[in-house]
């Protein structure tokens, strides 16, 4: 299974460890397309690659994935767009957030069709989540 895991690079980089372990946790499931985002030393962008680049790969890891999973806690007008991408490509998609560090998920992705939207407030319950998610996509 090919995995693109979305969370925010240039609208802040607070949330990179969780991202880090979501992913680890993914790649029980397959290749986690995006694994970069989860790494530390990002900062807030690629700064050795044209935005121009970054869309391209980023459109072509869409393109490639069986699923799509965000991590929505903290807004980012990439992951939106990506999320829409993934919309149009009929992609099966996930979106977790905590809701204590924020108090709604936008209504352009909340609700969308065919985008499953979940909270958690701990580590433990995303990945029950992933799991569910993972194991009903894999009935479909």
């Amino acid at each position: 299974m090919k995995i693109y895991f979305a969370g925010s690079i240039r609208g802040g980089r607070q949330d990179s460890e969780i991202y880090k372990q979501l992913i680890e946790y993914l790649k029980k499931y397959g290749e986690v397309l995006t694994e970069h985002v989860g790494d530390d030393n990002l900062s807030q962008g690629e700064i050795n690659f044209t935005d121009k680049c970054i869309h391209d790969w980023d459109l072509e890891w869409i393109i490639g994935c069986d699923v799509f999973i965000a991590e929505v806690t903290r807004p980012s007008l990439g992951v939106g767009y990506e999320i829409r991408t993934a919309i149009e490509m009929n992609k099966r998609i996930l979106c977790i957030y905590r809701p204590k560090e924020l108090k709604r998920v936008s209504a352009m992705i909340a609700g969308a069709p065919g985008v499953k939207i979940a909270s958690y407030s701990k580590i433990e319950e995303a990945k029950e989540i992933i799991d569910s998610f993972i194991t009903q996509t894999s009935l479909r």
